[in-house]
């Protein structure tokens, strides 16, 4: 069996959270869990984000012993019904439409497995919604159509003209990765952070 100790692997195809990670100047490589990302049923919003970041952490850690794997996931949260991934140009106008003149709150949850055990986080974030027209919601989409994130808006990009406010801690939990809590995750495992 191959010991992949002192690699730092982060359990994610997303690209998002692949260019968050490079921020701390670590190496790692990404690898993608196989990880059934339904919600249960009567499963909060926030529970299921921070059970699918432990799901996606322990399948790394199974295909990585020794590693350390960071898992996360995020769940959008609109008067506690998920919203998702809209995956179509009409589903993300749906989603805007939905959320215009609206505050939903964003759980990013963090998973890292190491040497030194378990740790975990879930980073919220509350984004209130400008009210919308149909044709800033067009021309928005027409420009960075967003159908790879939850709630369509890239705050990190021109969705960032769509939203009134954001609270939160972490201002990467957002995007898809809270930096601030995985740096000190990561210091506990003793890697040199910055």
């Amino acid at each position: 069996m191959t010991d992949y100790k002192s690699k730092v692997i982060l359990a994610s195809s997303s690209r998002y959270r692949a260019e968050l990670l490079s921020r701390l100047g670590l190496a790692f490589e990404t690898w993608a869990p196989n990880v059934d990302e339904s919600a249960l049923s009567g499963e909060a919003c926030a529970d299921t984000a921070r059970r699918l970041a432990l799901l996606k952490a322990q399948a790394a850690q199974r295909q990585f012993p020794g590693a350390i794997v960071i898992g996360s996931d995020q769940v959008a949260d609109l008067d506690g019904a998920p919203i998702n991934k809209p995956g179509t140009l009409e589903r993300a106008r749906e989603q805007l439409r939905q959320l215009s003149g609206r505050s939903a709150r964003f759980h990013t949850a963090l998973c890292l497995i190491g040497a030194t055990g378990l740790r975990e986080a879930v980073v919220p974030t509350d984004v209130r919604f400008r009210h919308l027209s149909n044709e800033e919601i067009d021309r928005y989409l027409a420009k960075e159509p967003a159908i790879d994130c939850a709630g369509s808006a890239k705050s990190e990009g021109l969705g960032v003209a769509l939203l009134e406010a954001m609270t939160g801690d972490d201002p990467t939990a957002l995007v898809g990765l809270p930096l601030i809590a995985l740096a000190g995750m990561l210091r506990a495992e003793g890697l040199p952070v910055p």
